[in-house]
Parts: C-alpha cells; structure tokens; sequence
C-alpha cells in the first residue's frame, strides 16, 4: 500500500513533467484539500498509509490538475483572508491582489466612518463574496450589498455566506447598477478588465476554466470600469468612494474619466508587485 509521501513525490514528478509550476506545493494542496487536513500536518504523517478509495480520488484530482484545471476547482475551496470560500466555475478565483483591496478599502472606510459605527458598501460583481464576505466579517457593523448579473455566481456567494454563517449581506441580481437603489459610503468591485488579446494570452488555468464574462471587457478592457465609475458618483454618500482593482495600464484613461464626471480626488495604488493595480475616486 502507498504511503502519503509516496505518492506525494510521484504526483509532484509527474505534474513537474506535465509542466505544472511549483509542482509540490500544487501537489500538496491537492493532498491537504483531499485529505481535509493542512498542508503542514502533511509533513507530520508521511507514512500514514491511505485507503484505495483516497487513492483513487488523489489520481483522478492530480490528472485533472496536469490538463491545467485550478488547484482551487479541483479542491473545491481556496481561502481569502479570515475566510474559506467555496470556489467553483461559477466564479472567477479569489485572487490575492482583491484581498489588498479588501484591506485598503476597510482602511478608507474605517478613516470616512470609524469602526462600530454603521456604514454602507456595496460590492458590484460579487462573484464568490469574497469582498463582500470579508468585509461583513471583518466590520460587522457594515451594511454590505453584494451584486452580481449571474444568477450562478448568487448562488455561489450565498452559500458561502450559509456556510460562514454571514447573514449581514444582502444579495441583488442586478447588472452593476440597475437594480440597486440608496447610496453607499464605498463602492466596490473587481470587474472584468483584460482585453480580448490578454484573455487569448492567458494561462489554461485562466482561458479554459474560469468564466470569460468575468474577466474580458470592450474598449481596452475598460468599458465595465468605466461604466461602473460613470454611475457611481450619484449612489455614493457625502465624503464616499469607490474603490477599483484593474489592469495595470488603465489609471490614467480612470482619472480623466473620474474628473468628467466630477469626482475630487483620485488615487492610484500598487499591488505587492509594484504594479498599479488599484483606483480610487472620492
């Protein structure tokens, strides 16, 4: 019978030559996912033996990784800050860059409206609720709308809130603004912001799996930012923002559009890489 490091160091060799990137930690998340356990507590039980049915199932997940199918489909969770999140094909992934939005939007909002005190935000293009999830938990006192146009992705933010047992967001179809009424302190989103070219050019991972509505816009990649800023000045409240992540090229087609539509104050920020990532209107 196989030992867990066994067949560990077999996946990793065989994912390193399918050409998997950091074919270990891919393997070991696959295994920690499967196994319900950490990724560390795998190094405190390399010769547990594991089931023919355990076996089985770590086959067929490590097969589905090395066709380029996301650690995250394949497990079926992925965390985002304080939280684990459900994550499927309903969704696009939770990336890391959308939790430094998270954190750089709570610090804006706690700096408008101190912590316990109330406040509004809505997050447009929820998707898994990752945004809207984080920041219900990590300020409770936050009213959170959390907007989607997919009824598919609802479903899949919703359960996440069922399973976190956050009931403070609620949940609107609607395509960006069109059925959402009252105004908000912060309004957030992640929206679709590659080019065609840069979709075409992206990893399997990304092109052959995630969903394309979620992540390809017109006009260079900026017609949903721009209409999302264009209709966000009227539903903001005295002193509010709204809050962007983008491509890295967009920044200076945001500020001119921001200053037409008669917001006083832009910003742009960086991601950890150093690349201008997030836009910010007040």
């Amino acid at each position: 019978m196989n030992s867990l490091l066994e067949l560990l160091k077999k996946s990793t060799d065989f994912l390193a030559k399918k050409g998997i990137d950091n074919a270990r930690l891919q393997s070991e998340l696959i295994f920690a996912g499967t196994l319900h356990c950490r990724r560390l507590d795998l190094y405190l039980q390399f010769e547990r033996p594991l089931t023919q049915a355990q076996v089985d199932t770590l086959r067929e997940r490590i097969l589905r990784r090395a066709r380029r199918e996301p650690v995250q489909y394949i497990v079926g969770d992925t965390d985002f800050r304080t939280l684990t999140l459900k994550c499927d094909p309903r969704a696009l992934i939770p990336r890391p860059e959308t939790e430094e939005l998270v954190g750089f939007v709570l610090e804006k909002l706690n700096t408008l409206r101190p912590a316990g005190t109330p406040a509004r935000v809505l997050d447009l293009g929820t998707g898994t609720g990752a945004i809207a999830l984080s920041v219900a938990a990590e300020r409770p006192e936050t009213e959170v709308v959390a907007v989607d146009k997919s009824a598919d992705a609802l479903a899949l933010a919703g359960e996440n809130a069922s399973a976190l047992g956050i009931s403070s967001v609620r949940f609107l179809r609607s395509d960006w603004f069109e059925n959402v009424t009252g105004t908000f302190d912060a309004i957030v989103s992640n929206p679709p912001y590659l080019t065609q070219d840069e979709w075409e050019c992206a990893q399997p991972e990304v092109r052959d799996h995630e969903p394309l509505f979620a992540l390809v816009a017109d006009n260079a990649g900026l017609a949903d930012l721009e209409k999302i800023l264009r209709g966000a000045r009227e539903r903001l409240s005295s002193g509010g923002f709204v809050a962007f992540e983008t491509g890295i090229a967009q920044h200076d087609a945001l500020a001119r559009i921001a200053a037409e539509c008669g917001f006083s104050k832009t910003e742009s920020r960086t991601d950890l890489s150093e690349r201008p990532r997030f836009f910010f209107a007040e």
